[in-house]
């Protein structure tokens, strides 16, 4: 059917009339939201089909189908870190502090110190060596070790500020070798290289340590701690400290590992001593003793009248053959009651028969000396005042069966272990104490 060209003017014009009611209550009155879906790139304030500046558009928001995922995950991811730091915070709160501190041994009871005390190995092994250096940890100390000749003022690399410095004080020619460091080590403290010290010290035997009090900070010196050897007066265990004298090192006698066959092996003799007899001593007295009581043969006797520094490789192999061949080994006093031999029968289960009397000098007189620091740590030695007493002790010796000499033989070499480990830990803690109290 044809339409009239009226009705279709008209019809047309009313559509166009709607489509634009329409489109005017959209843009003005509908509060339809718009979706992630319906957005769009927004131009940023540019003209309407232009761009501002003749730049490109960017884009304000894109739409992400998985955005509230993305959130959720980056927010959980964001706890977990920060639960790790706080972790990772607390942990390295309660981790123990470690200090550095280096020791330079200028004196063989540094290698008593390092080897049989602190329990440390030196690089290279060769004794000879004129360089030697070791670490080790022992509590929360971090030490390093240098000694031998080439170990000169100047020469070591000093990385750290705290110093243990090893010195020999026993005679005058030792004491201005010692002074000469000491004098070195307090340059570095007046510089602010160093800021602790503390010395072990082979002190005078007669204890007439008087040099070195002024370098002590008590008085003060610089030097915070002083370890000495002898029942020197001065030791309060606060800032002085009784130290042991240990094996004779300097004539190269070895760290010994207690093994089955040092504790249980029969031993044919009942006593050794091999030393020097001087005129007018307590040791003509022991001589004497065995002699006349016949029980000489039961022992190992080399008696010379002069003292020898040296040991050759001989005589020290027939020295440690008596002791491990030996039930006891008598330790007559010399210029001191301590003497190098008691830690040598105790490293090879032979117990020591100590004279114990005190000796002229400055050294402490109280009721527990002399040998107050092996006393207090309950030594379990024969000790006698008078060596008319040895006759009647090798006579309870021969009576004593193999089970109960290997039991005591035992108990001497745990106690001697023990020892050492006690003197390792007043070390590190004195050191620790003193040093970084405030860290």
């Amino acid at each position: 059917m044809k339409i009239p060209k009226r009705k279709l003017f008209l019809l047309i014009i009313f559509a166009y009339v709607a489509f634009s009611l329409y489109a005017a209550y959209n843009v003005f009155f509908s509060n339809k939201t718009i979706s992630r879906v319906h957005r769009v790139v927004k131009n940023s304030g540019a003209p309407a089909g232009g761009v501002r500046g003749g730049a490109a558009p960017f884009v304000a928001d894109e739409w992400n189908p998985w955005e509230d995922e993305e959130v959720e995950y980056n927010s959980a991811l964001n706890k977990k870190r920060e639960a790790f730091k706080q972790y990772m915070s607390k942990i390295e709160k309660n981790k123990p502090k470690k200090y550095k501190v280096q020791i330079w041994g200028k004196a063989a009871i540094g290698l008593y110190l390092w080897e049989h005390i602190l329990d440390g190995s030196l690089n290279p092994t060769d004794k000879v060596a004129q360089w030697r250096e070791g670490q080790l940890q022992s509590g929360k100390v971090d030490l390093s070790f240098y000694t031998g000749p080439a170990v000169v003022q100047g020469h070591v690399p000093l990385d750290m500020n705290s110093l243990v410095l090893v010195l020999n004080g026993r005679e005058e020619q030792k004491v201005l070798y010692s002074t000469r460091w000491l004098k070195h080590v307090q340059a570095l403290v007046q510089s602010h290289t160093v800021s602790h010290v503390a010395v072990v010290l082979l002190g005078n035997e007669q204890c007439d340590n008087d040099w070195i009090a002024p370098h002590l900070k008590r008085n003060g010196g610089f030097v915070d701690l002083l370890f000495v050897v002898y029942d020197s007066p001065w030791v309060n265990d606060k800032d002085v400290f009784q130290w042991p004298l240990g094996v004779a090192t300097y004539r190269e006698f070895p760290m010994i590992r207690a093994n089955s066959q040092l504790i249980t092996a029969s031993r044919p003799y009942l006593c050794n001593f091999l030393g020097t007899v001087y005129k007018n001593s307590s040791r003509e007295a022991m001589m004497h003793e065995l002699k006349q009581s016949g029980l000489e043969k039961e022992c190992i006797i080399a008696a010379r009248d002069k003292w020898l520094p040296q040991e050759t490789a001989d005589s020290l192999r027939r020295y440690q053959t008596a002791l491990v061949q030996s039930e006891l080994t008598l330790c007559p006093v010399g210029i001191n009651t301590e003497c190098y031999r008691i830690y040598e029968a105790c490293s090879l289960g032979s117990v020591p028969v100590v004279e114990d009397v005190l000796t002229p000098g400055r050294c402490a007189a109280g009721s527990s000396s002399p040998l107050r620091l092996l006393k207090a740590a309950g030594a379990p030695f024969i000790f006698i005042s008078n060596w008319k007493e040895l006759p009647a002790i090798l006579e309870r010796e021969k009576m004593m069966s193999q089970e109960q000499r290997v039991d005591r033989r035992r108990r001497l070499l745990e106690w001697y272990s023990g020892f050492r480990r006690q003197m390792k830990e007043r070390f590190t803690e004195a050191i620790e104490e003193n040093f970084f109290k405030s860290g």
